[in-house]
């Protein structure tokens, strides 16, 4: 059986992986150098070393992302943070961190210390995740009018829940549907004790997906093409790549970006409403400021920034004597589109000098800012209308993609659960063949 997967992302590697622990060996065709998507790294001129181009996190809750790497031997790269720092412009800070007792107990304490909440907003906040819970799980409203119906005003939304949901879910509450933000609530913070824990890779993404990935693939029969971008898929299930080259499939996957796949499909498949409803799904952009500094910029691995154009600050060790290197991240940055990038970069280093000690006294060696136009899905009310399953209605052809229908926002999470469904897809549609044979 001759299966192609078309793109190198977590999704697409998720897919290879789940078909050849079941005995079903696949090629992945990659159109960029490298694999991971758009969890890719570049090469900093200055010292040669691999940076993300924007640094991805998983939390505790995201159990097949972490099982996806343990089962290719990846999952000591992934350093738990058991401690999340707020900090507000004035130089205070607050510690978000979990207590033995049993969930949702167990950030009591972490709440009730955030300095930058009022007691009045601390109970109204305790309100609203109560009312939160008891909502019914596929509930789908406009989030920011529910708040205000339970209790939430300007600073709660702005100090706490877009706080917490712009860089869960790349998207800012005006925008989010409630269905998303429950489960980022519940799931990360309410059900579990250690779902809220941040693993941030101590490695490269591109370290990540590298050699030890590949001999794991490899050993079970997997080949990976890179440098082979697809052209397009005919309705014979024949697989065309840019360089001419034309090869038949049995199967195919297309494990490409949502905004990418009506490029690759023929007209007599793109009018299909399973397909038409994607075109429908909206981008969300991030922003990341790579920092080299003379100094570290902060005295924590990282944070959490209220009050401040940036959301996250990251700190990572740099190769390079004497430098050392952050990552402003920025969620959710539809509203700086069009602003010039010197502007914005200047803009940022301005708020971020009144927050980060090691700015002010610092030297700014070099920057280098970076936007993902098409990071995530906007996840809006009703999105899910939208998203398809990984079975499409052509026989051989099936989608892989955090815009599939996963159950989850899009994420790392929710791109290695798609591979695994429509890997299971896949498998149960061989089965159903070869029994009416």
């Amino acid at each position: 059986m001759r299966i192609a997967i078309v793109g190198g992302g977590l999704a697409g590697l998720s897919c290879a992986k789940h078909l050849a622990e079941r005995g079903y060996p696949s090629t992945i065709y990659e159109a960029r150098p490298r694999l991971g998507g758009r969890a890719s790294s570049f090469v900093d001129p200055a010292t040669g070393e691999l940076v993300d181009t924007c640094q991805h996190v998983s939390m505790g809750c995201c159990t097949e992302f972490h099982a996806f790497c343990s089962d290719i031997g990846l999952r000591s790269v992934l350093e738990p943070q058991p401690t999340l720092w707020f900090l507000t412009p004035d130089g205070r800070e607050s510690r978000f961190r979990s207590d033995p007792w049993p969930a949702p107990l167990h950030l009591s304490r972490a709440l009730l210390g955030a300095h930058y909440l009022t007691s009045i907003e601390k109970l109204r906040i305790v309100y609203g995740l109560a009312r939160l819970i008891a909502m019914k799980p596929a509930a789908d409203l406009p989030l920011e009018p529910w708040l205000r119906r339970h209790g939430q005003t300007t600073r709660t939304n702005d100090r706490f829940w877009n706080v917490v949901l712009v860089s869960a879910l790349n998207e800012t509450i005006d925008r989010i549907g409630l269905k998303y933000a429950r489960k980022v609530f519940v799931d990360g913070f309410l059900k579990d004790r250690d779902g809220f824990t941040v693993h941030v890779p101590t490695v490269s993404l591109g370290e990540l997906y590298g050699d030890g990935l590949r001999s794991w693939l490899a050993a079970r029969g997997v080949a990976i093409r890179e440098n082979a971008a697809a052209k397009g898929i005919d309705g014979e299930l024949r697989l065309n790549l840019r360089s001419g080259e034309s090869t038949k499939a049995d199967t195919i996957v297309a494990a490409v970006p949502f905004e990418r796949l009506d490029d690759l499909l023929p007209p007599e498949w793109s009018a299909r409403p399973e397909f038409a409803n994607i075109r429908q799904l909206e981008p969300s952009p991030i922003t990341s400021l790579h920092l080299w500094t003379d100094r570290p910029i902060l005295d924590r691995p990282h944070a959490v920034l209220l009050e401040s154009l940036g959301h996250w600050v990251f700190l990572r060790d740099s190769t390079r004597l004497g430098e050392h290197y952050g990552q402003i991240v920025l969620s959710a940055t539809r509203a700086l589109r069009g602003m010039d990038r010197g502007e914005l970069t200047a803009k940022l280093l301005d708020d971020l000098r009144r927050m980060l000690p090691g700015l002010r006294g610092g030297r700014v060696l070099r920057t280098k800012l970076i936007t993902e136009k098409s990071a995530t899905f906007s996840a809006v009310p009703g999105v899910d209308e939208l998203r398809p399953r990984q079975r499409t209605s052509i026989p051989g052809f099936y989608l892989a993609g955090d815009y599939t229908q996963t159950g989850w926002p899009a994420t790392m999470e929710g791109a290695v659960r798609s591979g695994r469904l429509a890997a299971e897809a896949i498998i149960a549609d061989q089965g159903s063949s070869r029994s009416r044979n």
